[in-house]
């Protein structure tokens, strides 16, 4: 059963990613990939308060399913990477670097946050 949800969890992460994704840049024009960092970052940032919050009252299960299945369909960093490679392959590697820089840095923090606010 925990195979089965987490394969919809994931779907649904997916889907999620994809329309926020679309919505943002839709409306967002930018030299980076703003979609993809900003994605990362509230995955990251759900990810930490879901695992702080685990760590002092859900089951595995719960985490099983909402992290790796949701947040892992959700966030992207495969993504980011591929971005990072066409940035630099396009000639912008100043640009390149920072999107890669931005996206470990930032990812990280929002994750070091979420932990923070509901760590035991």
């Amino acid at each position: 059963m925990i195979a089965l949800l987490l394969a919809l969890a994931g779907g649904l992460g997916a889907m999620a990613r994809f329309s926020l994704d679309s919505w943002i840049t839709s409306r967002w024009r930018a030299p980076l990939p703003v979609g993809t960092v900003i994605i990362n970052v509230t995955g990251s940032l759900l990810l930490g308060l879901l695992t702080g919050w685990a760590l002092g009252a859900a089951g595995g299960e719960v985490l099983a399913v909402a992290g790796t299945g949701f947040l892992g369909g959700y966030t992207t960093f495969s993504t980011a990477s591929v971005e990072a490679a066409r940035l630099a392959r396009g000639g912008r590697g100043l640009a390149a670097v920072l999107h890669a820089v931005m996206m470990v840095c930032l990812g990280l923090g929002a994750a070091v946050l979420g932990l923070w606010l509901t760590g035991p």
